[in-house]
């Protein structure tokens, strides 16, 4: 796989916490990875001996630096002992903090049964344990997500080669895509995340599009078409609906430019361009390598699957060469009693039925549905998630981290003062950095004991690590980090520094100015996405009310996502149920990007649906017959897809990460609410209660491109096969004529 080219710590940062670390980067200034091991007993100072022997152990490995005497806790019970790594921050060799983990844990064998702990956490050790997650958690992501795949194709299509097809698009998809963002990362740095939502997104509408390519295909070839004719049909539909639905997918993944985040423009950059590929390999290569095997792509048929009436509805309609055979097989596999989706037709009709006929008592219950499973969402808090957040509560490292912090409040996350000076050595600042550690005192228990102060003369540099009070995120914290920001380094310290260079970074800062640039940002990429996806639906469809419906039914979707999310990850409400552990808060970058992506994928879905409908009503169907022929023709499909993508996106929510469960949770939820609730009720609710005024238009908007939902002139050829059907029908032999019933009503 093409190596990506990591973005800087100051890239990721916004604002004051980017400022701050732009200075440190600027200046040159690597500050090794810092590690703290705390060591704890049951009587006062019995902490002692097992202290002396951590501090020899770690500089007896040689790896570390700036070893500093054990800072005794205020009950004497414990000691914290601080020191850094050798190296640069970001290096990814592992060896050096695997040696001091082992240093440290051969120290706590040496005291086991004294009644004594040894716990240990810092940037090092959390950064290890990240890099050993990330490549397992992507490679049990690809290795799982794509068998799975497969294996639901296999049932639904009942072939081995048919169901290839489709995996066989994602998985080159995903690859092509890869191969170029490496190219685009030297100029645009990317994240390692960006790997695995690539990976999601490139099997998810991958599979999706040639999902329903495929399935047209085989449905017109099990009407009686011809090869070539089948294809032509399902270029002229489905293949239309790929690329409306991949354009808006695109420019809906647009939309993360506007975010002002690094992280999410080389999101925008991966979903743009796995989609595109995917998009235009849909409507190329997956008809010349259809026109290529022809029947073949029958091959592979499990004997579990037997002999399906597909088969035998190509053969029969190619052998008789019976235009009128074809033309009755095709009435009837668009809702008639016989047909190739007969089975999903029968489940689909008996949802289809009660709705249509009681469309405002389904539509408002629907709606209601939706909208509670949305309501714990308007209490969504949201944060950059710590490591020891992203860990799963019983793992080592978690452990070691909450019982310092409980300790030593801020011990292992401190907040950094980064102080630009004219002069670092000058009275004036010397007197400024004292000042400030005794402004620091006199707060009391807002900040923790320990403050570590670094000059680096040099580059006229002054770093200041400051323990916040509480657990490093709660309110405690936040108070604490909002006495730095607002009131003490404006008045203590910006009057020494060059230019008021004087700025707070760190882990809580952080994500706090993460969270207000996601806040400021939300906005105008929200008003891009609605505003486009409305465009766009408008054009296609030359209809105001599906175009306003279309984003409705979307935000219904994500906001019972955030709901769900927010239920489970937040509240902690079934998280048993879903495998995870509730760490209080959702990850702030997920909302932004479960819009994004819902506003995309949701698209494929109603695309397919709304063309479907359009596709019958330009037959001259009543709008009634059309929805029920629409919803029922593309039921298989949509219910494929939204299987395979619920069990892609179940696959994210098992991996180890806290966001990647929070991403798989809440778009699992959300295609199985949307290609339901929205799809099966929702949506031939609300065109039913609208009737004809579905494809109303106002005059001064008629000037808009006509969008083909059919094959051109398919009405023309749909007659033709209709009065040749009669004359067939009229002289057939009487003897034939159960044993060709027999045959349509098993196609399929």
């Amino acid at each position: 796989m093409a190596g990506l080219t990591q973005p800087t710590e100051a890239e990721m940062s916004v604002r004051d916490s980017a400022r701050a670390t732009a200075i440190l980067q600027d200046a040159g200034i690597e500050e090794p990875p810092a590690e703290s091991v705390m060591v704890a007993s049951r009587a006062e100072g019995g902490w002692r001996a097992a202290a002396a022997d951590v501090v020899r152990a770690v500089e007896d490995t040689g790896r570390v630096k700036d070893v500093r005497e054990p800072l005794p806790s205020e009950d004497g019970r414990a000691a914290l002992i601080g020191f850094r790594m050798r190296g640069a921050a970001d290096s990814t060799d592992d060896k050096p903090v695997t040696e001091v983990l082992d240093a440290v844990e051969e120290v706590r064998e040496g005291h086991r049964g004294e009644g004594v702990e040894i716990h240990q956490y810092g940037e090092a050790s959390a950064g290890k344990w990240l890099n050993e997650i990330l490549g397992d958690d992507f490679a049990k992501a690809e290795w799982t997500a794509v068998p799975l795949a497969l294996g639901i194709l296999l049932v639904a299509f009942g072939a081995l080669v048919a169901a290839l097809l489709p995996v066989a698009l994602a998985i080159t998809a995903f690859l092509a895509a890869n191969g170029i963002l490496a190219l685009v990362s030297s100029r645009l740095h990317i994240d390692e995340q960006t790997n695995s939502v690539m990976l999601l997104m490139g099997l998810a509408v991958g599979v999706d599009y040639c999902l329903f390519y495929l399935r047209r295909e085989r449905d017109e070839r099990a009407a009686g078409r011809d090869a070539q004719t089948a294809l032509r049909i399902a270029a002229a539909t489905s293949g239309r609906a790929v690329l409306v639905s991949g354009l808006t997918v695109m420019v809906a993944m647009a939309g993360m430019f506007l975010s002002g985040l690094l992280l999410f423009q080389g999101f925008a950059v991966a979903t743009i361009l796995v989609v595109f590929i995917a998009m235009v390999g849909s409507v190329t290569i997956l008809p010349a390598a259809l026109s290529w095997l022809g029947d073949r792509v029958e091959k592979g048929r499990p004997r579990l699957f037997g002999r399906r009436g597909g088969g035998r509805g190509r053969k029969r309609g190619r052998a008789a060469g019976q235009p009128g055979a074809a033309g009755q097989d095709r009435s009837a596999g668009q809702g008639g009693p016989a047909g190739r989706r007969a089975p999903g037709g029968r489940i689909s009709g008996a949802l289809l039925r009660p709705v249509l006929a009681a469309p405002g008592l389904f539509a408002v219950a629907a709606a209601v549905a939706m909208l509670a499973l949305a309501a714990p969402a308007l209490g969504m808090k949201t944060e950059q998630l710590s490591l020891e957040q992203q860990m799963s509560q019983d793992a080592e490292l978690r452990v070691s981290a909450e019982k310092i912090s409980e300790t030593f409040p801020g011990g292992p996350s401190p907040a950094r003062v980064v102080l630009k000076a004219d002069d670092v050595r000058s009275a004036k600042t010397r007197t400024a950095l004292a000042d400030f550690r005794g402004a620091l005192r006199e707060e009391g228990a807002r900040f923790g004991r320990g403050v570590e102060t670094r000059v680096y003369a040099d580059s006229d540099v002054a770093v200041i690590d400051v323990p916040l009070a509480g657990n490093g995120t709660d309110a405690a914290s936040l108070a604490a980090l909002d006495t730095l920001r607002d009131r003490l380094v404006p008045d203590v310290l910006e009057p020494a520094a060059a230019g008021g260079q004087a700025y707070v970074t760190g882990e809580l800062a952080g994500s706090t100015d993460f969270n207000d640039q996601l806040r400021d940002g939300i906005v105008p990429v929200f008003a891009f996405i609605t505003a486009v996806t409305f465009l766009l639906m408008l054009v296609c469809f030359r209809s105001l009310p599906i175009a306003l419906a279309s984003i409705v039914l979307n935000l219904l979707s994500v906001g019972a996502a955030y709901g769900v999310m927010t239920a489970v990850f937040q509240h902690g409400w079934g998280d048993e149920l879903f495998g995870t552990q509730a760490v209080g808060a959702i990850e702030s970058w997920m909302p932004l990007f479960v819009l994004v992506v819902l506003f995309g994928l949701s698209m494929d879905y109603h695309v397919f649906v709304v063309s479907r409908i359009r596709e019958a009503k330009d037959r001259g169907a009543a709008t009634r017959e059309a929805i029920r022929e629409g919803v029922r023709a593309t039921a298989p499909a949509v219910t494929g897809a939204a299987v395979i993508m619920i069990a892609v996106f179940a696959v994210f929510a098992t991996l180890s990460m806290q966001d990647m469960k929070q991403m798989g949770v809440g778009l699992a939820v959300a295609v199985l609410l949307d290609a339901t609730l929205v799809r099966m009720v929702l949506l031939p609710a609300v065109m039913m209660l609208l009737g004809e005024r579905n494809w109303y238009l106002p005059s001064w908007l008629r000037w808009l491109p006509r969008v083909e939902h059919g094959e051109a002139g398919s009405e023309e050829r749909e007659r033709a096969d209709r009065a040749e059907g009669h004359a067939v029908s009229a002289s057939a032999a009487v003897p034939e004529a159960p044993g060709g019933a027999r045959d349509r009503q098993h196609v399929g």
